[in-house]
C-alpha cells in the first residue's frame, strides 16, 4: 500500500505552491496494492472444486508474496490439474527466444505439459482438451502486438470455442498498459504471422482479460466463433498505474527498464544489429562492429544458454548506444514508442541496403514504416501517419476495457 501526501485545494503533492492558502492542508491519499486476479483465490476457488482443469502457465504465473507457482498452488487446494500448456519460452521460462519447445512431463509435478511453441502446433487439439471442464490462461504480458503471449491466447481461445469450453483469465496488470502507440498492423499488405496476429498497434494498452474480449467481440477468432470467458479481474489497477512485475516475463526481459523500452527497442530485431541479446542487458545496449567509428559505447553479445543462445552478431564487438541509465520516468513521461534510436542508427549505419531484414515489416506491421525511414522522414512526420489508425483502434479499444 502506497500513502501519498495530498493537496486537499488542488489535489496535487502537498509542496504545490500554486494554489491559495487553503492549499496548505494536506490530507493522506491511500493507493491500494494492486492485487492480481490470480491472488484473488477465494473468488474463483469454489468454482474449480470438481472440474478438471488444464493450465496455460509459465513462470509469471505466481500467487501471493511467496510467488508460488499456481499450478502448485492450487494442487495443494485439492484442485484437479490434469494438464499444462506452455507458451514460448516454456512452462518453466527457461528456453530462449524463438526456439522450439518439447512436450515434456513436468518434474516437480508430474503432470504432462503440452508445448504451444513447439514443432507440433500452437494451437490445442481437441485431444489435447480431451477430459477437461476448463482452461485457466494466467501469463503476464507486456502490452505489445509481437509479444507471442497474446497469440497463444488467441489460439487457447479458438480451441475452447470449437470444443465448447470455458477459458477462466486470471488477469494481470499490463507494465505498459498507459501506452497505446506505433502504427496500426495492415492486414492487407503484412501475412499472418504469430508476431503479426491482429490489427492492432504495436502498444496495444490492454491486459490480457481486456484483449481477450476485444478478440471475442471483433471476430477474430475463425469463422467469428466466441470463446465462453470467466475473468477475474485484477483489483485497485487502472492503466496509468505504474506496475513493477515480480517476476520476468520471458529470459530477456529482465529488468523494469527493459520491459518499458521493448516496444521500442524490439524493432532492433529486424535489422542487422544488435540489441543485446547474448549480453546481461537485453533491449538495454544495441549496437553492430560497423559503427566503430561513429560510437564509443562498446558490447560483446555471447551465447547464454537460457537467454540467447545464437544472438545476432555473436562474439562481435559492438559500438553503439548504451540505454541502460534511462530513466523509466522518462519512458513514461514520453508516452509513446521512442523511434529517435532507430533513426539515429539508420543514419549513422554505413550500408544502408543491409540495415534492414525481412522481419522488420512483421514487427512494424506495415511495410510503409521502413519506407518512411529510408526515405530521410522525420519522427513527426511518420507519427502523423499512424494517427488515423490509432484514433479508430483506441474507439475500439474502448469498448473492452475493464479498467478505466
Amino acid at each position: 500500500m502506497t500513502v501519498l501526501s495530498v493537496n486537499t485545494a488542488c489535489g496535487s503533492p502537498a509542496t504545490c505552491t500554486t494554489c491559495d492558502t487553503a492549499a496548505t492542508k494536506t490530507t493522506e491519499k491511500i493507493i491500494p496494492e494492486i492485487i492480481t486476479g490470480a491472488d484473488q483465490v477465494p473468488l474463483y476457488i469454489n468454482y474449480l472444486k470438481g472440474k478438471n482443469i488444464g493450465m496455460v502457465v509459465n513462470q509469471t504465473s505466481v500467487i501471493g508474496k511467496t510467488l508460488t507457482p499456481s499450478v502448485d498452488s492450487l494442487l495443494k487446494a485439492g484442485i484437479t490439474v490434469k494438464k499444462i500448456f506452455g507458451p514460448e519460452h516454456g512452462f518453466r521460462g527457461t528456453a530462449s527466444n524463438g526456439a522450439s519447445v518439447d512436450d515434456a512431463i513436468d518434474a516437480k509435478t508430474g503432470l504432462p505439459v503440452i508445448s504451444l511453441y513447439g514443432n507440433k502446433h500452437y494451437k490445442p487439439t481437441p485431444a489435447d482438451l480431451e477430459g477437461l471442464d476448463l482452461v485457466i490462461f494466467d501469463i503476464q504480458d507486456v502490452g505489445t502486438r509481437f509479444y507471442t503471449y497474446i497469440s497463444t491466447l488467441h489460439y487457447v481461445m479458438e480451441a475452447c470455442a470449437e470444443n465448447n469450453m470455458e477459458l477462466m483469465i486470471l488477469d494481470r496488470p499490463n507494465p505498459n498498459g498507459y501506452l497505446v502507440d506505433g502504427p496500426v498492423l495492415d492486414t492487407a499488405k503484412v501475412p499472418r504471422a504469430f508476431v503479426a496476429m491482429h490489427p492492432i498497434p504495436i502498444c496495444h494498452g490492454m491486459t490480457i482479460a481486456e484483449y481477450a474480449q476485444m478478440i471475442n467481440g471483433e471476430g477474430w477468432l475463425k469463422n467469428g466463433i466466441k470463446c465462453k470467458l470467466h475473468i477475474v479481474k485484477t483489483a485497485n489497477y487502472n492503466h496509468s498505474l505504474l506496475y513493477k512485475l515480480p517476476v520476468n516475463p520471458s529470459p530477456n526481459l529482465n529488468t523494469d527498464q527493459s520491459i518499458l523500452l521493448y516496444p521500442s527497442i524490439c524493432l532492433f530485431e529486424g535489422t542487422t544489429l544488435s540489441l543485446g541479446r547474448g549480453t546481461l542487458f537485453p533491449f538495454l545496449e544495441i549496437g553492430h562492429p560497423a559503427l566503430k567509428n561513429k560510437y564509443t559505447f562498446s558490447f560483446t553479445p555471447v551465447s547464454i544458454q537460457g537467454m540467447s543462445e545464437n544472438p545476432p552478431q555473436k562474439n562481435q564487438l559492438c559500438y553503439g548506444i548504451n540505454l541502460k541509465g534511462y530513466s523509466i520516468d522518462m519512458i513514461r513521461d514520453k508516452g509513446c514508442i521512442n523511434l529517435s534510436w532507430l533513426l539515429e542508427l539508420y543514419k549513422a549505419f554505413p550500408d544502408k541496403a543491409h540495415f534492414f531484414n525481412d522481419y522488420f515489416t512483421k514487427l512494424a506491421g506495415t511495410p510503409e514504416l521502413r519506407k518512411q525511414i529510408e526515405a530521410g522522414k522525420s519522427e513527426t512526420e511518420i507519427r502523423r501517419s499512424w494517427e488515423k489508425g490509432l484514433n479508430k483502434f483506441k474507439t475500439t479499444r474502448s469498448k473492452y476495457l475493464l479498467y478505466q
